[in-house]
């Protein structure tokens, strides 16, 4: 009797807290002549709160494991109860912990690791001698070999940057040093080509400017009187119809100016001083004389030279000189005049390397009608050299160069970074050409790099010393 009547007493407790409907439903027990035949009828309406929320779906109005997502009716003819959101019960099992709920998103946690890197692993959570709490390693992240993640709260602070891998041109400048030098094919040496005396020097000095004709020194010559007398002779024979002889030819090996046979020619004299003028225009370099010297065939008088055309030599160094071309356009800029910048061309690349610099000339010709540049100027050259074609290209910074190795990281998306080894190209103007590694649309980091290749290198050195136990 007493063992019955605990029965009794349990049923209508579990009743009570709700399980009638279920466990009348499944003992085919009609529920309202269930709480009528335990007498709780009256207490579970009043202790049951009143439902709230949307309506989720119907249930038998017994509350049998019968439902409808639409209304609808028993067979009896009463219509279905309407169960709210707050009578929903949810029978799946909550995760306990965010470990178990990033468990279950991410897949069986495989072991734990040391929190600041070191090669240490632990089957079960443990704590590291300063109190940190190990962190999980899933499933789903030992399998990524090479790859790093990255929390966004630490891409954030580290400043990483990433930009997509594009074909563009890359403008190769090569910046080297520079002299500007005359233009050899318009440097005139005025000289005698008999001994003589100078009678008198015209006013012109070193770096004075003179154009072509003007008079720089009054000589006279014994020699050049002498075959002047000859000529005379011969013309006043050949006017008596006696051949003309070589008096002529002559005097123009001796290097009189073809206005002084003229002059003779007409006037049938000889002058007994000869005016020596300029073959060009120009600046004098040097002079030589000064009046009443006496001269010796072959000396030099004066040195000119015509400075509307104007070199420049660049020292290229030895392993960029492939890139130079002829015709490569040049920018040009003296260094006492920082503001002005002169556009050339490569004319002639020199044959020779120099072995103290290891450098090779390259000729640059430039217009110099106002004479701002000047012999001996230092000057700064840029040359565009290289390929003009488009090609993959990332900015410089982009690339990790240890010397033996070029390497990019990149940027894969969701805070996941990838270390890719490269072949580089040419460079220029910020960028580096790649011609094997990457995609064109391939995103790569090009800030902060070198701490996620770190992370990298540190994952690949702790990998070869912790092997983590296969768990069951």
């Amino acid at each position: 009797m007493k063992r019955a009547l605990f029965g009794i007493f349990a049923l209508a407790a579990v009743l009570a807290a709700g399980g009638a409907g279920y466990w009348a439903g499944h003992r085919g027990i009609a529920l309202p002549a269930l709480r009528n035949w335990l007498g709780i009828e009256g207490s579970l309406a009043a202790n049951e709160p009143a439902a709230t929320g949307p309506v989720v779906y119907y249930q038998d109005p017994d509350r049998k494991p019968v439902y409808s997502a639409e209304p609808r009716q028993s067979a009896d003819g009463r219509p279905f109860r309407a169960v709210r959101a707050s009578e929903d019960i949810a029978f799946e099992e909550k995760p306990e912990s965010k470990e178990q709920a990033a468990q279950a998103e991410k897949g069986r946690i495989l072991y734990y690791r040391n929190p600041m890197g070191l090669p240490d692993t632990s089957p079960v959570p443990k704590k590291d001698s300063m109190g940190m709490d190990y962190l999980p390693v899933y499933a789903g992240e030992a399998s990524e070999d090479g790859i790093i993640k990255l929390t966004p709260g630490r891409i954030q602070r580290s400043g990483v940057r990433s930009e997509p891998v594009r074909r563009q041109s890359i403008a190769q400048i090569i910046r080297v040093p520079g002299v500007v030098q005359l233009d050899e094919r318009r440097i005139s040496v005025v000289a005698i080509r008999a001994d003589a005396f100078v009678q008198e020097v015209a006013p012109v000095t070193t770096g004075d400017r003179v154009a072509k004709g003007t008079r720089l020194a009054r000589i006279y010559s014994p020699e050049i009187s002498t075959a002047g007398a000859q000529f005379i002779t011969e013309l006043n024979a050949a006017a008596r119809g006696v051949p003309e002889g070589g008096a002529r030819q002559r005097l123009e090996n001796l290097g009189v100016p073809p206005e002084i046979i003229a002059e003779i020619e007409r006037s049938r004299k000889v002058p007994p001083t000869i005016n020596w003028s300029a073959p060009r225009d120009g600046i004098v370099l040097e002079r030589n004389v000064s009046d009443g010297m006496k001269m010796a065939a072959g000396t030099s008088l004066f040195r000119l030279a015509d400075i509307s055309t104007i070199w420049v030599l660049a020292d290229v160094p030895e392993r960029e000189l492939s890139d130079v071309r002829i015709g490569a356009p040049t920018t040009v800029r003296l260094r006492g005049r920082p503001g002005v910048a002169f556009e050339g061309r490569v004319s002639v690349i020199y044959p020779q390397i120099a072995e103290a610099t290891r450098t090779a000339k390259v000729r640059i010709e430039l217009a110099n009608p106002d004479g701002v540049l000047l012999p001996n100027m230092y000057a700064d050259v840029e040359i565009g050299a290289g390929d003009a074609s488009a090609a993959l290209a990332v900015p410089s910074s982009a690339v990790i160069d240890s010397g033996t190795r070029r390497i990019v990281i990149l940027d894969l998306g969701e805070g996941r970074f990838e270390p890719r080894e490269v072949k580089l190209g040419r460079r220029g103007d910020g960028l580096v050409a790649i011609s094997e590694g990457v995609s064109e649309g391939d995103r790569v980091v090009v800030s902060a790099n070198f701490l996620i290749d770190a992370e990298s290198n540190l994952k690949a050195a702790l990998s070869g010393f912790a092997q983590p136990e296969a768990k069951p």
